[in-house]
């Protein structure tokens, strides 16, 4: 299996920057490049098997929420269709820990996946980025 990682720090409290990322269907709020996106079967962005369609740089992409507490502040989703990558059994973790020093969010987004091991260390930095660039995007909305 392969691994994707990135971790960082926000100036806000865990407790709001958890509030934006907790509902599934919240990824068009704070990813820039996010198109259109909506939970499907009119299912509510906290519930645990709920799709979320969402069109991504004018790619349609579907993921199911598999896992998700408030108390560890954590959700847990894989790809509900083939993944837009070359790439199986992919399940990615986004989780927020509070930072007592300061009041701040220490913020992790990993996924683990399986792919042709001549693209492992692609695919890991391909994801790694992205998902740099999207906890960006998140630091930019925090900060409005």
């Amino acid at each position: 299996m392969a691994k994707a990682y990135y971790s960082t720090v926000f100036e806000q409290p865990a407790g709001e920057v958890w509030k934006i990322i907790r509902d599934f269907n919240n990824y068009p709020v704070w990813v820039h490049g996010e198109g259109f996106g909506e939970i499907e079967e009119g299912k509510s962005g906290d519930t645990i098997g709920a799709v979320r369609s969402v069109l991504y740089r004018e790619r349609r992409i579907r993921q199911r929420l598999l896992a998700q507490s408030d108390t560890d502040r954590f959700q847990t989703y894989e790809f509900a269709d083939a993944p837009t990558l070359p790439l199986q059994d992919f399940q990615a973790t986004l989780r927020v820990t509070p930072v007592i020093d300061g009041d701040r969010a220490f913020i992790e987004w990993s996924a683990v996946f399986d792919c042709d091991p001549g693209c492992r260390t692609e695919l890991s930095r391909t994801l790694t980025g992205w998902f740099e660039a999207w906890l960006e995007s998140l630091r930019d909305r925090m900060a409005l």
